[in-house]
């Protein structure tokens, strides 16, 4: 039966924040332990601070002790770079995972809850849709990130394998993003989006991170084990993004010129986008949630709410009611200085065309 007590790795990230706020309504846990490499402050009692760099060796003992009497451990640590320097986040996401698992072990944990990602399915023209928890682990191989991912989900499985009675739970999110806590992957895709590189036929899917919260914690409630999509009902066209966004209609961006736009721009440290996430971008990856709401999770909000509430709206939007005031004053007073002098200056060519014609005629 749980202790009460429970670990969250990367607590101090968008994720983890709302997840340990989420794991404070839990009056039934006595302790809750957050640990992350920035120093973060709870006003929860129950929270208990760790401020660890898990990819160092000597961590280790401190990470233990942390790990004391947990019956769960939520591990969302992850170093998501922009994909500028893949071998030295590959070397500390896998000494991360290692040494939590290590601890785990040392510690007597049963019970993990991995954060991974949906993009650990591949963005590749054969892929069913959706994607379910049965599709085979195809990450594109340009695409560190969700290498990575895929990486830490066979160390988790194997590590689970090891002993009976282990058990581990994969969430596997689409594109998540919010107000705050956005990581640059989510931005480069909502980015792509909006500009339409894909097809006619793309679609997107996003997902709040208040849900992807709300799916850690019910994956540590119910024990769950296995993998588990997470994203919203259904999906959404690239037109309402689009429409979403307040962008006006564009011509579709050949593939061709995506790719070396995004290769050009990536060199010179110009472009937001790494050239191994475009096939992400001009492919259907959207996933099915089934399985994660047969055990009670539900989202609450849709793909465009989750859209727009993690990404800037148009300009429009955001200006206040003075400032609107303001340009629309500006605008009269531009109005009532311009239309004069455009009736003078008829006036005055009348009078000149008028004079030539005279002129002429004698």
């Amino acid at each position: 039966m749980p202790r009460g007590v429970v670990v969250v790795t990367g607590a101090g990230g968008g994720v983890g924040r709302r997840l340990v706020r989420r794991l404070g309504q839990d009056r039934g846990l006595r302790r809750i332990v957050a640990v992350d490499r920035a120093v973060a402050t709870w006003r929860d009692p129950r929270v208990e601070a760790h401020r660890l760099h898990l990819g160092r060796p000597q961590a280790f003992e401190a990470l233990e002790a942390a790990f004391a009497g947990a019956d769960t451990v939520v591990h969302l640590a992850f170093d998501a770079d922009t994909e500028r320097q893949a071998v030295r986040t590959r070397r500390l996401n896998l000494a991360t995972t290692r040494q939590v698992l290590d601890a785990a072990t040392a510690a007597g944990v049963r019970h993990l809850v991995v954060l991974s990602s949906a993009t650990v399915y591949g963005a590749w023209a054969n892929n069913p849709s959706p994607l379910t928890e049965d599709a085979p682990l195809r990450p594109n191989p340009d695409f560190a990130y969700a290498v990575q991912r895929a990486e830490v989900e066979q160390l988790v499985a194997d590590w689970a394998g090891a002993e009976p009675g282990r058990r581990v739970a994969v969430l596997r999110p689409c594109t998540a993003l919010a107000e705050t806590g956005t990581g640059w992957l989510a931005r480069a895709l909502a980015t792509a989006a909006v500009r339409r590189l894909g097809d006619d036929a793309e679609v997107w899917q996003f997902l709040h991170l208040d849900d992807l919260a709300a799916a850690l914690d019910v994956a540590r409630r119910a024990r769950l084990d296995g993998p588990f999509n997470v994203a919203p009902d259904g999906w959404i066209p690239g037109s309402t993004v689009r429409a979403l966004a307040g962008v006006p209609a564009r011509p579709q961006v050949p593939v061709w010129l995506a790719v070396l736009v995004a290769h050009v721009g990536w060199r010179v440290r110009r472009g937001p986008m790494p050239p191994g996430l475009l096939p992400y971008v001009t492919t259907t990856w959207v996933v099915a949630n089934d399985r994660l709401r047969a055990v009670g999770w539900e989202p609450s909000r849709t793909n465009e709410q989750a859209f727009v509430a993690g990404t800037p709206g148009p300009w429009w939007t955001v200006v206040t009611p003075k400032r609107r005031q303001e340009l629309a004053l500006g605008g009269l007073v531009v109005s009532s200085i311009a239309l004069p002098a455009l009736v003078v200056g008829g006036v005055r060519r009348l009078i000149r065309g008028r004079r030539r014609r005279s002129t002429g005629a004698s």
